[in-house]
């Protein structure tokens, strides 16, 4: 636990004059999960497109302890280093699962391919595993074979998870995971998600609007504000005694709903 998984340093992206984040730095470390909070435009998704390699930041560094403990900055990597990267120790959970999906694709052959992508090759080895991940997420044996764009929203969700996660990553980056779900579809993802990541050891950075989910899933948490961190800390200390005045206003607006 003394060596961080991830080490960022003054990351900052602009668009043009307009700032998208700017100063951020923290460590992450094994089995952590971190929560990114804002309300829109606050800099919370550029972050989490720079950490994952979606988006290149215009300074700073993002270092990545891998699994031999050599660190090294996924900013200067080549474009195939981060693409197998992101096939092996990385995951990405899409808000939309259709971004995260090959919906002409079935769902056991969702999760194959990402099984296949770190060289998988025995067809029923690959089915068997497939099986046992869909079961995981809570959908039944008899749906391997349909494809994604029969199941329900939620069901897209943890279909995206199952792929998303089978292949053992040790860092997933999450954006808005419940986002768009009905209330008790959302509560049933949540209890999917958390035992997952505890499960598992995940280490996680957790992008969301939404209070009651960080403060379910995050250790620490993170408040964005105009692309600056205004506060950070555990989740329960910022949560119950916010002091930043914008981090005050999003918990009272919260209370008040």
């Amino acid at each position: 636990m003394t060596t961080p998984l991830l080490s960022v340093r003054d990351i900052e992206k602009r668009y043009g004059a307009r700032i998208g984040c700017t100063g951020v730095g923290f460590d992450l470390y094994p089995g952590e999960v971190m929560g990114i909070v804002g309300e829109s435009g606050s800099g919370k998704s550029t972050l989490l497109n720079c950490l994952a390699g979606h988006l290149t930041p215009d300074q700073g560094e993002v270092i990545y302890h891998d699994r031999q403990g050599v660190g090294r900055d996924t900013v200067t990597m080549s474009e195939p280093e981060r693409r197998m990267l992101s096939r092996t120790d990385w995951a990405f959970v899409h808000q939309n699962p259709r971004d995260g999906l090959r919906m002409g694709v079935s769902a056991g052959g969702n999760v194959g391919e990402r099984l296949m992508a770190v060289g998988h090759r025995h067809y029923g080895g690959i089915r068997s595993v497939a099986t046992d991940w869909l079961g995981r997420v809570e959908i039944a044996d008899d749906r391997i074979d349909d494809r994604p764009s029969s199941f329900s929203g939620g069901m897209q969700q943890r279909l995206q998870i199952a792929r998303n996660l089978v292949t053992g990553p040790r860092l997933v980056f999450m954006d808005e995971p419940t986002g768009g779900l009905d209330v008790s579809v959302q509560a049933r993802l949540l209890d999917l998600l958390r035992g997952l990541v505890r499960q598992m050891g995940l280490s996680v950075i957790l992008v969301t609007h939404d209070l009651a989910v960080v403060r379910l899933l995050a250790d620490r948490l993170m408040v964005m504000k105009s692309g600056h961190v205004v506060e950070t800390g555990l989740t329960d200390q910022v949560l119950d005694d916010p002091q930043h005045a914008y981090t005050q206003l999003l918990v009272s607006s919260v209370l008040q709903a």
